[in-house]
């Protein structure tokens, strides 16, 4: 029976504004070390992170703010994320798209599964003119972007667009995504669900992999060693 690899975008495919700090202070003129904010990798220095962690304020305040803050270092007049990313991503968005998601999204198309992404803001974050730079993303047999469903995970209607639109049950569906609530929304709905460790990628790819019976990332390496 058919199954699918079905991914968020921000923090799973790409590498998150957390850890391409130096790119973006160089994208932007700002002197090394200015951002400072870490999110997961720093939880108890960044206290809007732990905010937006509790529900307190969502994750679209948490990226707002750091927009304007952003914004008022470097003079800009920001008032959308889509313009901070654009800054600190530039015309080539792939130096921050993960290997690792490269890797297992050709490993899964090589082998016949559905690819899919479910994205609560990958046009509204990176811009509408952000996917055509990005060639890979026309292997995927599905894109469902809130940006325009208005449709938020963890909302059971939003993984039901997965769903349907690739024709497949829930239980046929391997989810991955790095913010727990959404991963719970998938498994709640009865989607296979990983979450996603944005400190340690090639882990939570292989137990991707891993579902799909395919062999790890780290195997093949060896292998090929």
């Amino acid at each position: 029976m058919e199954k699918a690899l079905v991914l968020d975008f921000g923090g799973v495919i790409s590498r998150t504004l957390f850890e391409t700090h130096a790119l973006t202070e160089a994208a932007l003129g700002l002197p090394s070390g200015t951002l400072r904010w870490m999110g997961p990798f720093e939880p108890e220095s960044d206290a809007l992170w732990r905010d937006m962690q509790a529900g307190l304020i969502s994750e679209r305040d948490y990226w707002l703010k750091r927009t304007l803050e952003t914004a008022a270092l470097v003079g800009r007049p920001w008032t959308r994320m889509e313009e901070f990313v654009k800054a600190a991503r530039g015309a080539d968005p792939i130096p921050v798209i993960r290997p690792e998601a490269l890797e297992t999204i050709g490993r899964a198309l090589e082998s016949g599964f559905k690819l899919a992404i479910l994205s609560n803001e990958l046009d509204l974050f990176y811009g509408a003119d952000f996917r055509g730079k990005l060639p890979f993303l026309a292997d995927f047999d599905l894109i469902v972007d809130a940006t325009y469903t208005k449709i938020l995970k963890p909302d059971p209607k939003a993984y039901a667009l997965i769903t349907a639109g690739l024709a497949l049950p829930a239980d046929n569906c391997i989810f991955v995504d790095d913010q727990p609530k959404n991963a719970a929304g998938a498994e709640a709905i009865g989607m296979k669900t990983i979450l996603f460790d944005v400190k340690n990628p090639t882990t939570s790819y292989n137990e991707a992999l891993a579902l799909l019976g395919l062999p790890s990332l780290q195997e093949t390496k060896n292998d090929a060693a």
